[in-house]
């Protein structure tokens, strides 16, 4: 399989708070909420041929809050949400799992950010490459993710990025790292950067 999206490097978007607007435990599709300006900018990076996944950590499962038919469930959703704007997902994942949660899925998995499983999944579904990549989110564990791999951390002010911001990793900005006020900006960034390397 050929990389679909030859010089353009893969945009990962964290879900809660970086894509849609953060509630606690998302249980209920009528309170998922698009952060404003965000399907436009996914149909930007549609447009410009970049690949746009989301990753997400979906805890509330293993915490009995979801069961995975919702987690499932909410994908699609968030989907048909895009879909209104014309915008696309190339891929979604979702983690299931946390150590203090229920069985079976009470446990630690590659899968779960930082731990960089998701990502490594993607790349291997849609022939996607790693190093270069770029990965959008509000939390430190979405900096974390795919930092030996060379994907570049940017963060977002919504969610939970403002006490982020307060913390960010040490090599946040050795490994090309930055902030910006929401994703939205994130995304026109990438865009502006990829098309002035020509890539």
């Amino acid at each position: 399989m050929t990389d679909p999206h030859p010089g353009r490097p893969p945009i990962f978007l964290d879900r809660d708070g970086t894509l849609i607007v953060e509630v606690d435990y998302l249980s209920d599709l009528g309170a998922m909420r698009l952060i404003p300006g965000m399907a436009e900018a996914v149909r930007a990076a549609n447009d410009a041929g970049h690949a746009v996944v989301v990753v997400t950590n979906q805890s509330g499962v293993a915490r009995g809050i979801i069961d995975e038919a919702f987690a499932r469930e909410s994908g699609e959703h968030l989907r048909g949400l895009l879909a209104g704007a014309g915008a696309r997902l190339d891929g979604y994942y979702y983690c299931p799992y946390h150590p203090e949660g229920k069985p079976p899925y009470n446990r630690d998995h590659p899968d779960r950010k930082p731990g960089a499983g998701m990502l490594s999944r993607a790349a291997r579904d849609l022939a996607l490459t790693l190093n270069g990549a770029y990965m959008v989110g509000d939390k430190r564990a979405d900096l974390d993710t795919g930092a030996d791999l060379g994907v570049i951390p940017l963060l977002v002010r919504t969610g939970y990025g403002q006490e982020t911001a307060k913390h960010l990793p040490p090599d946040f900005t050795e490994r090309g790292g930055r902030i910006f006020n929401h994703g939205g900006e994130a995304i026109a960034w990438v865009l502006e950067n990829d098309s002035g390397q020509g890539g």
